[in-house]
């Protein structure tokens, strides 16, 4: 082990008396935060699956001193069979243990003796990348896992990482796989490479995340490590375990998703995907499945305490649950897994899913790929997208298409939280064929670009882009520049931060939007400075207000409408804080002093505010230099009138954090894009695939 790592290890048996009424159990932890006297505080979340009781939760003690305090929530079951056969309950507790740092390592065991345990290991380096400790990898199951033998192939299990790491899934070592069972340790699914025998099967795997790109950590002793990108011979820097088991039930006749195995259906979230939930706003999650030659009476579900569920049983097979979730100040920062299934009379699985595309987003396009192979039958020459003149392309194993959001069809749909851009590969017949032998193929490809989101990035990035979305999901970009000149045309290279700027001298900094769709506008709502990177910080300093200028040096340059540059001379916080065209739109708006209580609707879309924050720019120093010496090998620019970057020793220093608020305006010229016509929505499977019967 590296001089300076520490190393956080959870370790827990499990607190159920009798083990056969324990089904699994995972963790997951919170980022963690650096205490004032140098002391690690650390959050963990522990769901356990049971039978009939999962309120009877192992507790924790610390080893070797290593905590200085451990607190412990109350246990809240979370979910439950509601028939009355007691098959299945979740619960879950949160802990915060408090570390020293003059230890490598420390350990949580459970008070119990049985033999089930769990473990987290968190390297306690700052990651040069985002200058914040590692972000462990997010994991969860429902409590009971079922499938028939002859229809179980795979089993895609949940494997996301905040920080955006290379996840690898692979079997504990004391803890070998059943047989017939395999790990695909980059996709973290389960798959079999031949039958599998009847009955229960454990499973204990082990989630590990290594940075994609090269990385420096460095410890609370100041000594570092370096971690190559993606080499997985390098100690993991979080190392997570989940535990469940999965019962194979004997053959059934037919194992087509819809007959007596459920499958969901569009309105289903994918899996995988990403969704974003505010502090104190409701959050609803709403999931819809259908099993024609069967029943579903329930769905099970794995999730947060405090999350309601409410089910709804519909005619031809069909039935739908609704989430409801409200985050409390506590889950800031938090990511929550959450996992569903349907649940039949006789059987269940987890997900269901004909063929297999994946769709890529970027600022101006979406690409989609079909897997052939997942889709036997279909042709290429007999698919077509809404506008018919444009074509698809293949390849030996893919079929392709790239398209723009304003060609072969693509529409614009307003989703309340979200802007859609949706289009569909459809297959048609000729006019004169009588008969075909081939597939019906409905695939619906869409791109979601969220409203409003909450960013931010430290400056000693390159090319540091502020990107608000998340996997699976399309990306407008921004980036948020410091530039040497009132130009706008030299921008101050990443290896000049941190940088310092004296007292009464002139910043100039640029936020440009990144998207190639047609008439987008940025109008920054609002801008602040803090002392310190937390952009919740109570003191602030209000350079722009409600659309209002209220510092009288801050002065906005001209520029084109997806960029916004400026220029505010130099301050510092009083005290110690070192290293602390629509007339309706709201951009047409401008200053607001007191905003109307009601605004009239307009017909072009407008995303919400978005918090953009700028972490790490130069540091204001006052004009007395001290005694000591200076880096010659810093980078300078004279001053008078303009502003030097300057790599100084000052102890008398405020570091001021820039956050601005602003709006992006998606003005599309078509004419009243038709909004009022209803997509008609298809009860089809999730992939919405149709096969001719």
């Amino acid at each position: 082990m590296e001089a300076g790592v520490v190393v956080l290890l959870l370790s827990a048996l499990s607190g159920i008396s009798s083990t056969l009424g324990f089904h699994g159990d995972s963790i997951s932890l919170m980022p963690a935060k650096n205490n004032a006297d140098g002391t690690f505080k650390v959050t963990f979340y522990h769901r356990q699956n049971g039978r009939s009781n999962c309120e009877d939760q192992s507790c924790f003690k610390c080893e070797s001193g290593v905590c200085t305090g451990l607190e412990e929530s109350r246990v809240l079951q979370t979910d439950q069979d509601n028939t009355g056969q007691h098959r299945w309950c979740q619960s879950e507790r949160h802990t915060t243990a408090t570390i020293r740092t003059n230890k490598t390592s420390f350990s949580l065991i459970d008070c119990s003796k049985a033999n089930w345990t769990v473990q987290a290991e968190l390297d306690l380096g700052r990651r040069s990348d985002s200058q914040s400790l590692n972000g462990c990898p997010i994991t969860t199951t429902v409590s009971w896992l079922r499938s028939p033998q002859n229809c179980f192939s795979e089993l895609p299990l949940l494997a996301y990482d905040p920080d955006g790491d290379h996840v690898r899934c692979r079997f504990a070592k004391k803890s070998p796989a059943p047989a017939n069972f395999t790990m695909d340790e980059t996709t973290c699914t389960l798959t079999s490479k031949g039958q599998v025998a009847i009955g229960v099967h454990v499973f204990e795997l082990v989630l590990e995340d290594f940075s994609r790109k090269n990385l420096t950590l460095t410890y609370a002793d100041g000594t570092s490590a370096f971690r190559e990108a993606s080499d997985t011979n390098s100690p993991p820097l979080c190392t997570v375990n989940l535990q469940f088991s999965l019962e194979i039930l004997p053959p059934i006749p037919n194992c087509e998703a819809g007959h007596v195995r459920p499958v969901f259906l569009s309105r289903t979230p994918s899996h995988g995907d990403v969704l974003h939930a505010t502090v104190g706003q409701p959050f609803q999650l709403y999931a819809q499945a259908q099993a024609h030659r069967t029943s579903i009476h329930d769905f099970q579900v794995s999730g947060p305490q405090n999350m309601s569920k409410v089910f709804k049983d519909d005619e031809f097979g069909k039935a739908e649950v609704s989430l409801s979730w409200t985050p409390q100040p506590s889950d800031l920062y938090r990511s929550v897994p959450v996992c569903f299934t349907a649940e039949t009379n006789e059987r269940h699985e987890v997900r269901c899913s004909h063929g297999k595309a994946s769709v890529t987003c970027s600022p101006n396009k979406m690409t989609v790929a079909l897997e052939k192979a997942s889709m036997p039958g279909i042709d290429v020459n007999f698919l077509q997208l809404r506008d018919t003149s444009c074509s698809l392309t293949s390849n030996a194993t893919h079929i392709l298409g790239s398209m723009s959001f304003t060609t072969c069809g693509t529409k614009l749909e307003d989703k309340g939280d979200f802007l859609d851009f949706v289009n569909e590969i459809t297959s048609f017949e000729l006019a004169n064929e009588i008969i075909v032998r081939r597939k019906t193929v409905k695939i619906e490809i869409s791109c979601k670009f969220p409203k409003s989101i909450s960013i931010s990035s430290y400056y000693n990035l390159q090319d540091s882009d502020y990107i608000f979305t998340e996997s699976s999901f399309g990306s407008f970009g921004y980036t948020f520049e410091v530039y040497t000149n009132s130009k706008f045309t030299s921008k101050v290279p990443s290896t000049a931060y941190p940088v310092e700027v004296s007292l009464l001298n002139k910043i100039y900094m640029g936020i440009q939007a990144q998207s190639d769709l047609p008439n987008v506008s940025l109008f920054v709502e609002s801008c602040k400075a803090t002392p310190d990177d937390n952009p919740k910080n109570t003191l602030t300093y209000d350079l722009i207000r409600n659309g209002c200028i209220k510092d009288e040096t801050f002065k906005v340059h001209p520029s084109n409408q997806t960029a916004f540059n400026f220029e505010v001379t130099a301050f510092k916080f009083s005290g110690n804080y070192d290293e602390a065209g629509n007339a309706f739109s709201r951009c047409a708006q401008g200053c607001v002093a007191q905003p109307a209580r009601r605004r009239k609707r307009s017909l072009h879309k407008e995303t919400v505010s978005h918090s953009i924050t700028q972490v790490n720019p130069p540091p204001a120093s006052s004009d007395t230099k001290p005694s000591g010496g200076r880096r010659d090998s810093a980078p300078t620019v004279s001053s008078g009138g303009r502003w030097g970057i300057e790599q100084i020793l000052n102890t008398d220093t405020s570091t001021v954090v820039f956050a601005c608020v602003f709006f992006v305006a998606l003005v599309l010229m078509v004419v009243l894009v038709i909004y009022f016509m209803r997509k008609r929505k298809a009860d089809d499977q999730k992939s919405l695939l149709g096969w001719d019967n």
